[in-house]
């Protein structure tokens, strides 16, 4: 299934281009099984997200707090690998008077973050390819580093000015409102959803009404899809309205017997197994499919530069690609996931996926303003407002990030921090894997249990870490560009112990714990390498000793 670089012998370049083009219909095929592996991990995980969320959100006190309001949008998001999800969830929850919108917009800023856990767990796809990891890596977290300094600098911004609910504000009440009962449209369900409604359908309406509290153990689990209400007079003289079931529901559990745990459970493993086997299937074809002169030519295409000074202006066309293809598919999730594997093969340069994941950023809030048109308005506006409101939070939300990171070059950390975090994964392969499960779980929990100690732990603790990290910042910046204002024992590192300044003893205690993934570590790099020489050995001159040492 390989191709080679150059013209293949017998075969006209036009023909053997379309026949690449044509060979693309299988990992095409392998995308929309990812679509609707998604969706499935979306539906299933509804059961565990669905129950949790709406018993969280009756604990107003965790809800109240910013940071906590962050990790809940973040912890919802990983669990459906998708914010378009937790945002349409949250702006429910916002029209139906579960959540104010003030309360709503840190969620919304955690589930920014969430999302980008997708796109990191494909990168592992190319882990044994040292360099093509390498790329993979940097070009995931660069959507996670922009969303993570977003939400650093412009979280405390939003709890000191209220900026987002003001502007937000302004502008809806100068808005004629009215629901559009045909705007929540999604073209990626439409195509999946009929496969998903035959496993399995939930009722998100329960969401709500957990939320809302009780003492009723309402399952998620939708039993009957068409029903009637019918409302009749008893002999005292009292209304009594009942719901009678026209049409019961034909997915695979409707009369399991299950409950939903269970049930949730195993739609977790299958669809957690279907994601991971769509996910290295398209890696492992793209990396096959895309050698020849059609890999030339996608790569050309996506990383062209516009001539002279116009090149500035190529990024933002590059923003408004991602927001169209993202819109399209209504999942920055799906997009972003798409790209990682290119970058990994070195068709979509870094630079190039910088600018594509902030317009799949802006492109996925569509997804709540939709939800939020299709807003009930027969007691009122009101609730329109408040849910359109939370939708434009988001929207301004990511504007602002992209005005922060993207318009001044020197700007750009969240380039330089994916290079650094690809460089650091490429060397160790297992932080890759310590980075998801510190960063998306670990963190977040160690969050909510400061939370819990009340809100001078939290704040004091994340003060201290965050000037922790600031002063470390600043001090390499010296070290690297003007040392001499340094004091001789600051101007570098190795006056801390070892394990405060290197992850090599990190790196020898898992070697001795997992003595197989060492071998996985060097052999493939090695072996690579050794093939890369011999067939430029075959294709060159006769190189002398020194020359094959160096290589070597």
């Amino acid at each position: 299934m390989g191709r080679i670089g150059h013209q293949r012998e017998g075969i006209p370049m036009c023909l053997d281009l379309s026949a690449d083009l044509a060979s693309l219909h299988v990992p095409l095929f392998l995308y929309l099984f990812f679509g609707l592996s998604q969706l499935s991990l979306q539906t299933s995980r509804g059961f565990f997200e669905g129950k949790t969320a709406g018993r969280v959100f009756q604990d107003s006190e965790l809800v109240r707090n910013p940071v906590c309001g962050v990790m809940i949008g973040l912890l919802s998001t990983v669990l459906v690998q998708s914010s378009s999800t937790t945002t349409s969830i949250v702006v429910s929850m916002v029209a139906a008077d579960i959540l104010t919108v003030k309360l709503s917009i840190p969620i919304i800023m955690g589930a920014n973050i969430g999302t980008s856990v997708t796109n990191t767990l494909v990168s592992l796809g190319e882990i044994t390819h040292r360099n093509d990891f390498r790329r993979a890596f940097a070009g995931a977290t660069v959507h996670d580093m922009f969303n993570w300094l977003s939400v650093i600098v412009l979280l405390p911004l939003e709890v000191a000015t209220d900026y987002l609910y003001h502007l937000t504000g302004a502008i809806i009440g100068h808005m004629r409102l009215e629901t559009s009962k045909d705007a929540n449209k999604d073209l990626l369900k439409a195509v999946t959803k009929p496969f998903t409604k035959l496993i399995i359908q939930i009722d998100s309406k329960k969401i709500g009404l957990i939320a809302k509290g009780g003492d009723k153990d309402y399952s998620l689990l939708k039993t009957c899809c068409l029903s009637k209400k019918t409302t009749t007079t008893n002999e005292t003289g009292y209304n009594i309205t009942q719901t009678n079931c026209l049409k019961k529901c034909s997915h695979l559990f409707v009369d399991s017997g299950l409950t939903d745990s269970v049930i949730g459970t195993i739609m977790l493993i299958v669809s957690l197994t279907l994601l991971c086997v769509c996910l290295f299937g398209i890696v492992k074809l793209l990396n096959s499919l895309l050698q020849g002169h059609i890999r030339t030519a996608i790569k050309k295409f996506v990383n062209y530069n516009f001539p002279g000074k116009a090149a500035y202006f190529t990024g933002y066309v590059a923003i408004l690609i991602g927001m169209g293809f993202t819109v399209l598919v209504q999942s920055s999730s799906v997009f972003t996931s798409a790209l990682t594997p290119l970058v990994g093969i070195g068709v979509v340069s870094l630079d190039r996926m910088y600018p594509l994941s902030i317009g799949s950023n802006v492109g996925t809030t569509t997804t709540a303003i939709l939800a939020a048109l299709a807003t009930d308005t027969r007691g009122g506006t009101r609730q329109l407002q408040n849910s359109l409101r939370i939708a434009m939070c988001h929207l301004f939300f990511n504007l602002s990030a992209m005005c922060l990171w993207y318009p001044i070059p020197f700007m750009r950390f969240p380039i330089r921090l994916s290079k650094f975090l690809g460089n650091t994964s490429a060397k160790y392969r297992w932080f890759a894997l310590f980075y998801l499960v510190v960063g998306f779980f670990l963190f977040p929990l160690a969050v909510f249990g400061l939370a819990q100690a009340g809100w001078e732990v939290l704040t004091a603790v994340g003060t201290i870490f965050l000037f922790v990290v600031f002063a470390v910042g600043v001090i390499k910046f010296l070290q690297r560009k003007k040392p001499e204002w340094l004091p001789k024992w600051l101007r570098n590192w190795k006056f801390l112990p070892v394990y405060f300044r290197s992850l090599e003893p990190l790196d020898r205690l898992f070697k001795h714990m997992f003595g197989f993934c060492k071998m996985c570590h060097h052999h493939h790099y090695h072996q690579h390498n050794h093939h890369l020489h011999n067939q430029r050995h075959a294709e060159s001159a006769p190189i002398n000793a020194t020359e094959n040492e160096k290589m070597l």
